[in-house]
């Protein structure tokens, strides 16, 4: 779908310990886990950063539970979730990026990793076949 993308947002975290969600010009940030004053900002905070967010730490969950299952060492992997929300002439579409960077696997344990921690992650079970949701090493 083409149309005017609305937001788009990266989010971030290392292992399961919560997510950071930026807009794309860094106007506006969110972090769970470790709020600002233990309250999330509200009145700048969108359902998309919140999903942004919520689906890093989710995702980082995943590879963590995936690398004990599989006695792989992720200590240090980083996930990355690109979030965009497009308004086209059908409507309102929304899209997300996984990225998992894991510096102690080989490239091909990496993707055996993120493929399998896809599966694993309740956002990605939720949104299956609702977005599109594409995967990538690196």
């Amino acid at each position: 779908m083409s149309g005017t993308v609305l937001f788009t947002g990266t989010a971030t975290a290392i292992g399961g310990r919560g997510g950071h969600s930026q807009t794309s010009d860094g106007s506006v940030s969110v972090d769970l886990g470790m709020p600002k004053n233990g309250v999330l900002d509200s009145g700048k905070t969108t359902p998309e950063h919140l999903f942004a967010a919520g689906y890093a730490a989710c995702f980082g969950s995943a590879v963590e539970a995936v690398g004990h299952q599989k006695k792989l060492d992720v200590t240090g992997a980083a996930v990355t979730v690109a979030v965009s929300l497009v308004k086209g002439d059908d409507g309102f579409s929304l899209a997300a990026k996984l990225s998992l960077k894991a510096p102690a696997l080989t490239p091909e344990q990496t993707e055996e990793v993120l493929e399998a921690a896809h599966q694993m992650c309740p956002y990605s079970k939720a949104t299956r076949g609702n977005i599109p949701v594409e995967l990538s090493v690196g």
